[in-house]
């Protein structure tokens, strides 16, 4: 009987290592931006503004309650699935796994047309899940650069360069480093139009507006 139980307990852990990563990328596809603005009666957030189905555009649509809902949002659908991996005690590869599934929704959304948005608070997220150390060190570091500088796109650019280099200091834990320097790339990628503007000097600082 003891056996036959230890038995089903790892078929049913071997399954969860393979889907909780599916289910992560279903839930970074729930993009929130969109569903927010339907709800409440707003532009569809790809059409107008910058065109970004992010916090910040839904900002500038419907003001700071739309805002706040989708950050909200997207925070959480990078926190759940992780956390429901370390819930389930999956290995660490999977943890990690499903960390960058749902990122990766959240940029290529499959209920949306993989019309997504630039992913900094689904990174967020899907980081403090997979390390609470790492997110807080996100975290300060977003809400430092955003201080000093002004400037939104810069803070999540540095903030999530500098996220594997936490996840070695902090952790230790070079599978959760590897992820966290992929899902930088892609979100140095999402921002390259960002880059330019900083670059030309054209960006725009917290508080104006900006067309990204």
């Amino acid at each position: 009987m003891l056996a036959s139980n230890s038995a089903a307990r790892f078929n049913a852990i071997m399954i969860a290592q393979f889907l909780l990563p599916v289910a992560g990328y279903l839930a970074g596809s729930l993009a929130s931006a969109i569903i927010v603005c339907r709800l409440m009666g707003l532009p569809d957030p790809r059409q107008g503004g910058s065109g970004n189905p992010g916090a910040t555009n839904v900002l500038r649509l419907g003001g700071k309650k739309a805002a706040a809902l989708t950050l909200v949002g997207d925070t959480l659908k990078g926190v759940a699935p992780v956390a429901i991996a370390h819930l389930l005690q999956l290995p660490p590869w999977s943890v990690a796994l499903t960390a960058l599934a749902a990122f990766l929704g959240h940029l290529y959304p499959v209920f949306f047309r993989f019309q997504g948005g630039k992913g900094v608070a689904t990174a967020l997220g899907a980081t403090a899940a997979l390390s609470w150390p790492v997110g807080i060190a996100f975290t300060i570091t977003w809400l430092a650069v955003a201080a000093g500088l002004r400037y939104s796109s810069l803070a999540s650019l540095l903030a999530t360069a500098a996220s594997p280099v936490f996840a070695i200091v902090l952790t230790a834990n070079r599978t959760n480093a590897v992820v966290l320097c992929i899902i930088a790339i892609f979100i140095f990628w999402r921002h390259r139009q960002n880059i330019a503007r900083l670059r030309a000097g054209t960006e725009g600082r917290i508080g104006q507006k900006s067309t990204g």
